[in-house]
Formats: structure tokens, sequence, C-alpha cells
């Protein structure tokens, strides 16, 4: 009979097959997870035109997945206590699989939004799951080998995304993007009734419904609200105003739940260190112009430019193959030189290519473009692993798998705020370039449009573009607050990356620090 502990010999250094089946299981639900949070970008611009809709409606395709992703990370943490691993994980592969399909059949804008957010509450769970499964199949031995097989679709995830989805929506529907999920999720679903171990379940937890009462629909009403600012102009119109006052509400309310619940979803009194409230900045930050960045960057190739998807997928790949080339030199850099010296480079370098887009005209070179992008994965290499290591310095082995949840859901929020504070941006600055002429990307043609209409584009555009700047120049100045090198005494640095990996086995952790 399976049990949560695969067989694995203390004197092989290598994983055993009975964790490498397990591997292929997690990474193939893992791959369709974080494909999916890219997949779409390079398909917005087509859905807008095919659901008539304008950029802050469509924003919401890639908005409502980011904040499910968010809100599902501390429910994901409980059910594997409360009920095993392998029953949630295949609960969350239904939920993607289903998710998909209903994507896919969608008839509107506001249906497909809505089951993207279905979508994202399996999606979010797949990965965290996934990973808890390894560990404690694996043991805390032989964790570096664990995370260097179920990374792999964390670097390829970026890099593979728009361009998977630019061949599918140039070549097919792009209701294809999602159905691309149903036979490979079935797959693993079978692989994970027959491959993943049982673990008992453990009682001894509770969950957190009234935060997560409060947290769900605050950050759901924070996003909306800003995203009307697009729509009415200004921040007068009562949507607008009964949306952020609800909001506020509510996080004020989950603020003092948080602080008397025995088993909070985020752990506000980490706040109190002054190492994590300072990682958890520039992780939000990264965040913010990572998916707000990535949300942009389609829709200029395809209405400014007149790409096709597949073409605006692959002029994003660059921005991937520079973070997947510095990711493991940059930990170790960082692991030698401490957070202080490497991560305000990262922002450097991520601000540095991101204001070459802000000079975007309607022929800017894409050679000139790329090698922005390449300088933007190198700065993104360089700013988000060490950050989320910094965020543990000072903790105590209790606190390591809170602190994991909530960094994890703070950079989900950064991005699903980034992106709608930038499609407000790019509306806004469309209506002023366009006045009067009620233009939006959902109306625009299929064929290239007049120079001097694309040159305005790629103004509203740039102005979009500064808004990112401002992000990344922003988070230069947290960073520098970060820790220096770690201490040098014999043991100290190993019972840091021991207490995080246990972390890992409890089933909260979806990021370890690099050795």
């Amino acid at each position: 009979m399976a049990t949560d502990q695969a067989v694995t010999s203390l004197d092989d250094d290598k994983l055993s097959p009975e964790v490498l089946r397990i591997g292929a299981v997690v990474v193939l639900g893992t791959i369709m997870a974080i494909l999916d949070t890219t997949i779409v970008a390079v398909a917005l611009a087509t859905l807008a035109k095919d659901f008539h809709t304008d950029v802050n409606t469509i924003q919401w395709v890639t908005t409502g997945y980011l904040l499910a992703l968010a809100v599902v990370i501390p429910l994901s943490g409980w059910g594997v206590h409360r009920y095993g691993g392998k029953p949630v994980y295949i609960v969350s592969l239904v939920l993607f699989i289903g998710g998909s399909i209903l994507c896919g059949l969608a008839w509107s804008a506001s249906s497909l939004i809505a089951f993207r957010v279905l979508q994202g509450l399996g999606g979010g769970m797949i990965m965290p799951v996934g990973q808890t499964i390894m560990a404690r199949s694996a043991g805390p031995n032989k964790m570096n080998k664990v995370m260097a097989l179920i990374g792999v679709p964390t670097l390829l995830g970026p890099i593979l995304g728009p361009v998977i989805g630019g061949v599918i929506v140039t070549n097919f529907s792009w209701r294809w993007i999602f159905f691309v999920n149903v036979p490979i999720g079935i797959v693993a679903l079978i692989l994970s009734f027959r491959y993943l171990p049982r673990s008992a379940p453990d009682k001894g937890h509770r969950f957190d419904l009234w935060g997560f009462l409060c947290l769900a629909p605050g950050l759901a009403l924070l996003v909306y609200g800003l995203s009307e600012v697009g729509t009415t102009g200004g921040f007068t119109a009562h949507s607008v105003t009964y949306s952020l006052a609800g909001a506020v509400v509510l996080i004020v309310g989950f603020v003092f739940r948080s602080l008397r619940a025995p088993e909070p979803l985020i752990d506000l009194r980490l706040f109190k260190r002054f190492n994590f409230t300072i990682a958890t900045i520039c992780i939000f930050l990264v965040g913010a112009t990572l998916y707000g960045t990535m949300f942009l960057l389609p829709l200029y190739y395809q209405i400014c430019r007149g790409e096709s998807p597949w073409m605006a997928g692959l002029l994003m790949a660059p921005q991937g193959i520079g973070a997947a080339m510095v990711m493991r030199p940059a930990a170790n850099l960082a692991d030698k030189l401490g957070t202080r010296k490497t991560v305000p480079v990262g922002m450097a370098f991520l601000a540095l290519g991101t204001l070459a887009y802000t000079q975007v005209s309607g022929s800017t070179s894409y050679w000139f473009l790329a090698v922005a992008l390449f300088v933007r994965g190198i700065g993104l290499g360089f700013g988000m692993m060490p950050v989320f290591a910094a965020s543990y310095r000072g903790l105590t082995h209790d606190q390591v798998p809170r602190a994991s949840t909530a960094t994890n859901i703070i950079r989900q929020v950064g991005g699903s705020l980034g992106v709608a504070v930038f499609a407000v941006v790019l509306s806004r600055s469309i209506a002023s370039v366009f006045p009067g002429q009620n233009f939006n990307l959902g109306a625009s043609p299929d064929v290239r449009l007049p120079v001097t209409v694309v040159d305005k584009l790629a103004g509203a555009f740039s102005t979009s573009f500064w808004w990112s700047f401002g992000v990344c120049a922003f988070a230069i100045l947290p960073a520098l607050l970060l820790p220096g090198p770690l201490p040098a005494e014999p043991g100290v640095r190993d019972e840091l990356v021991e207490a995080e990996r246990d972390a890992v086995d409890r089933g909260e952790v979806a990021n370890v620090i690099p050795d």
C-alpha cells in the first residue's frame, strides 16, 4: 500500500523511481497552471475584438485568474492538512480541467472572466499541493533535486506560454488555448489516481473562513474599483466610490480578523520584522511590473505593429530567456554578497529594460526591443528568487511556512493590481490621444492601421510603460534596505535552509532558499 513516504535509499543520491513517477505527475499539472498565467496574454487583443469589449473589461481575463491564484493559496495548505495531498491535488486538477472547458465554451467576456476565476482556483492549488506531495515523498535530504525537477515549468512557462498561445491563436481559434489543457489534464488525473501516495489527514488545523470571506471579495472590489476608473474617467463615479469603499471596509476587517485569528490566512505579525516587510514590498512591486508589462507587451505588438499573436508571443520570449539564464547564478551571487548588493542591481536592470519601451513608436526596431526585454529578464532573474529567500531571514522555524503563504499571496495581488492599473492608464491614454472618437482596442480593425494612428497609439502605450518604469525604479529604494550576506558561522545558513525545507514538507512553501 502506498504511503506518503516513498522508499528512497539514504546512501543513494538519486531520486527513486517512485519519486520520479510522482514528480512526472506533479510536473504535468504544474506546467498547465504556470502556462496559463502567460499563455492568454497574446490572445487578449483577439478576445477584445471577438467579444466587442474594451481593454478595461478584457484585462479581467488575466486579473481574475491572478486573484484566484492568490486567494486559494492558504486554502490549499489547509486542505492538505485536513484531507491529505492526493485528494486535494485531484480536486484541483478537476477544477482546472472543468474551468478550462468552460473557458473554451465562453459566450461573452463576462462568462469567460467567471470561468477564468474557476480555472484559477484549481490552478492555484496545483503547484503548492504538488510540491508538498513531492517533498513528503522524497524527504528533506533530496529537496534540492526535487525543487530542480519541479522548478523546470517555472523557468519554461514565461518563455513558452506566449509562444504556444500565439501559435494556437494564429492557426486555430482562441478557444483552443483552453481546450489544449483538457487532454493533458486528463492524463495527469489518471496518473494521479495511480501513482500519487496517500497521506494521513491532520485535523488539528483550522481554516480562517471569516478572513477568507473578507480577503477574497475585498481584493476583487479593489481591483474592480480601479478598473472602473478607466471606464468612467475618474474616482467620483458611484461604481468607483462604492467599490473602493467596500474594498477598504473588507480589507480593514481582514486586518482586524488576522490579528486575532489563531491561524490567520496571512500572519500580519510577520510585518513587525523589518527584513520581511522590505522583502514583501519588493515582491509586490516586482509582481506588479512583471504581470502588468506582460499585459501591455502583446497588445502593443498586435495593435500598434500589426503582428500576429504567434509573432507577438515570439517577441516576448527574450524576457523569459534572460531570466532563466541568470536565475541560478544570481541566487549564488546573492548568497555570497547578500541581497542588499545584488537585488538593487536587478531592479536597475529591470528599470533599464523597461525604459526602452517608454520610447516606442510605430516603427521601433524589434532588435532594440528584444535586447530591452532580455535586459528586463536579467533584472527579473536577479530580483525574484533572492528576494523570496531574503523574506525568510530572521524568522523562526514555525514562522517560515506562514511567511511563504504571505509572500506568494502578495506577489499575485501585486500582479493583479499591476494589470488593472496599467490597463486604466492605457485606456485613459488612448482616450486622450483620440479625444471624442471612442477608440478602443476591441473595436480596432484587423487591417493595418494608418501610420498617424499607429504613432498616436504607440504614444499611449509609451505612457503606460512609463508607469511600469516608475514601479521598477521605485523598487530600487526598498531593495537597498534588504539584508546583507548570510552569517558566516558554521551551520547558521544550514539551519535557515533546513527550516524552509521542513516548511516545504509541511505543505506551505513554494520557494526554497537556493544553495
